[in-house]
């Protein structure tokens, strides 16, 4: 008689939380497949809402196709870490060069081999909660610790310096800032990143930096780089393709190593072994980024009153104020909104309401648990959409709302 017994995983694995493509995904994957028609708002991929990539980066990718199909440099290739290099500089970032870029299979890879060059067991990582939850996984899959840094509604998501550094100890290596904020949509004030970057310098912490959504902002709020604000220590920049780009499956993200380069050769020499070890990224994209930073940046037709993102964004706004349930700090930056249910809803839960949502009105919504948040009562969707189809998700959302309000 044969034995079954089951495959092991990592223990590794046991705080490791991605639930913007799990259980809720995998159902509303279940209910298109019997025909449904599902309104996916869980993830910010401009592509499923009509985007395109500008078609000047296209052409750069199919005119240097044929330089693509070895490896490159494991850095990545030169024109796109130069195009970094020109960008860093005009926003007044001094001392790098192309040694001091690497280029990544989006930012999500980059900031995993961050994470495994500065890291050792038990380190810990200060993490913004709510967080784009790729950060709080990456650090523990690589041995470390995250702690998080709360940024409260009440402050609309903006987080307090001296609150993080409150939570500095012996074992803290680096403060995580996602700027403009996902899930929030909250654009940092200079003041506080200064702040920020000034505890860092303090207490001997790198600084991570993500900043994928750097030129994606509403109602002329600012987004400040942290880079160019650093002198004593060592920031890591990142941003890419994806967002500002519309250019997701591209794959093509950047880090930038600045501020106290004496102190960073040995992390700089074990992100490049890091970088070798996987070969290269993705070459093809790469002859996309030139392209990307040296041309129009059409972002801004989208960002500003009548464009397809302002729109949708001001639909979002509208819609909650409509709502007796709902209510949201106005998302300054990004592509999404972190949506809180008040207390007419007693005892709301975001998990069940996500699910219920699915069931039965066939809107797909990530819970704000997803984000490492201690409270229970927001969910995150993205301004994606045009304005018509937020409006009507947001009717949909209303009528279950009004009769959990009956029912209580």
């Amino acid at each position: 008689m044969t034995v079954e017994h089951s495959i092991r995983t990592s223990d590794s694995l046991r705080n490791v939380r991605y639930e913007i493509r799990g259980n809720l995904a995998r159902r509303a994957l279940e209910l298109a497949r019997k025909g449904y028609e599902i309104i996916s708002l869980n993830i910010g991929n401009p592509a499923l809402f009509g985007f395109r990539t500008p078609e000047t980066m296209r052409l750069a990718m199919i005119e240097n196709f044929p330089e693509s199909e070895g490896y490159c440099h494991q850095k990545g290739i030169f024109p796109a870490r130069e195009a970094v290099v020109m960008q860093q500089q005009a926003r007044g970032v001094s001392g790098v060069s192309a040694e001091e870029v690497f280029i990544g299979n989006g930012v999500s890879e980059l900031i995993d081999l961050a994470l495994r060059a500065l890291l050792n067991e038990g380190d810990e990582v200060l993490v913004p909660s709510p967080d784009y939850p790729l950060w709080s996984a990456a650090v523990n899959l690589n041995r470390g610790r995250a702690v998080h840094y709360a940024c409260r509604p009440e402050n609309d998501f903006v987080p307090d310096p001296a609150e993080i550094e409150s939570l500095v100890t012996p074992r803290t290596r680096a403060i995580v800032i996602v700027n403009p904020n996902n899930p929030t949509g909250a654009v940092y004030p200079r003041a506080v990143i200064e702040a920020i970057v000034r505890l860092a310098e303090r207490r001997g912490l790198v600084l991570l930096c993500d900043e994928i959504y750097d030129q994606i902002t509403y109602d002329g709020a600012e987004f400040v780089p942290v880079a160019p604000l650093v002198r004593d220590t060592v920031c890591v920049s990142m941003s890419g393709l994806s967002k500002v780009y519309r250019a997701c499956g591209y794959r093509v993200g950047w880090a930038v190593v600045s501020g106290k380069l004496k102190a960073a050769g040995d992390f700089l020499a074990a992100l490049e072994l890091l970088a070798s070890l996987r070969l290269c990224s993705n070459v093809p994209g790469q002859w996309a980024v030139q392209t990307a930073l040296g041309g129009y940046q059409s972002i801004r037709e989208l960002t500003q009153p009548g464009g397809r993102l302002f729109e949708s964004r001001r639909a979002i706004i509208e819609s909650v104020a409509d709502n007796p349930s709902l209510q949201v700090s106005t998302p300054k930056g990004a592509l999404y909104a972190f949506v809180g249910v008040n207390e007419s809803v007693p005892q709301f839960d975001d998990q069940a309401f996500a699910l219920d949502l699915l069931e039965r009105k066939h809107v797909l919504v990530a819970p704000g648990v997803s984000f490492n948040v201690p409270y229970r009562n927001h969910f995150r969707i993205t301004n994606l959409p045009d304005a018509q189809t937020l409006r009507t998700v947001f009717s949909r959302m209303g009528d279950l709302l009004t009769e959990y309000r009956n029912k209580a």
